[in-house]
């Protein structure tokens, strides 16, 4: 009886886990214009172009600046509420993506 209600117990939090989504930086574009995840989910930003990108967003949903970094570095946001994210690179004007974060 233990086993199962611990059994259960571990399913409910792993179905909760957050998911992981990876956008890739290429060729001063991101590998998708926009993308869908839920609040809690992370997004994994990687740099794959040979020179500095900086991601940031002024949105009211989540406002954050990533900084400068170089080829083959990734740095990650966590989307901890719903609404519209616009995400641009500070070096790169023409580079730009949206985020739909939904409950």
């Amino acid at each position: 009886m233990l086993f199962a209600m611990l059994s259960a117990a571990l399913l409910v939090s792993l179905g909760a886990r957050a998911a992981d989504l990876e956008i890739i930086q290429k060729d001063k574009k991101f590998s998708q214009k926009s993308a869908s995840v839920k609040v809690g989910d992370v997004i994994s930003f990687k740099n794959e172009d040979p020179y500095v990108h900086n991601i940031f967003s002024l949105s009211d949903t989540k406002m954050f600046d990533l900084g400068s970094y170089t080829q083959g570095q990734a740095k990650k946001v966590s989307f901890d509420k719903p609404g519209t994210v616009e995400i641009e690179c500070a070096i790169h004007p023409d580079m730009k993506m949206t985020v739909e974060v939904k409950k």
